[in-house]
Formats: structure tokens, C-alpha cells, sequence
């Protein structure tokens, strides 16, 4: 996105799983939407709760799911990373 590494979703969650967490999380983007047309602070936050919540119950946020030791880019520009090469190439 516009130059930035995101973290996935964690592989090892099964189908099932994965698709009743990014259901959630899309409501949950929903509610923010909606929070904000109504300029409702209470429901815009507890609205980005949840979209955190399924966001940390999907890998994308939180700990990393992980384990060979590699370090955490999300959020880095891809040019200031060792994927930089990579990053070229597919631009």
C-alpha cells in the first residue's frame, strides 16, 4: 500500500476461522463508517475496538504469528527494508 509492508493474516488459521474474522472485521469497519456519519464518539470507539480485536485475532496486528525470528516491517516503507530489491521488482 502506497509503498508500505503490511503484515497478513496468519496462514495457519483454517478456512472456517479466517472467514468469520475478516466477517467481523468488515462489519466492524462498517460501524466505523457509520459512527462517524452520526458523530457518535462512544460508538467510533468501541467500533475501532473491534476492528482491532479482529485485526489481533487475524495476525495482522499484535504479536507475530511467526516463528523463524524475523523481524516485523509492518508499517515500514519497503524501501528502507531488506524487501527493497523485491519491492522494485514488482512495481
Amino acid at each position: 500500500m502506497r509503498g508500505r509492508l503490511w503484515r497478513r493474516s496468519n496462514p495457519a488459521l483454517d478456512a472456517a476461522t479466517r472467514t468469520t474474522l475478516v466477517g467481523a472485521l468488515m462489519d466492524a469497519r462498517r460501524a466505523v463508517g457509520v459512527a462517524l456519519r452520526l458523530k457518535d464518539e462512544a460508538a467510533e470507539e468501541s467500533a475501532r475496538a473491534s476492528v482491532d480485536a479482529a485485526k489481533r485475532a487475524l495476525g495482522e496486528r499484535g504479536p507475530v504469528w511467526w516463528d523463524d525470528g524475523a523481524p516485523d516491517y509492518t508499517r515500514h516503507m519497503a524501501r528502507n527494508t531488506p524487501y527493497a530489491a523485491w519491492f522494485e521488482a514488482i512495481s
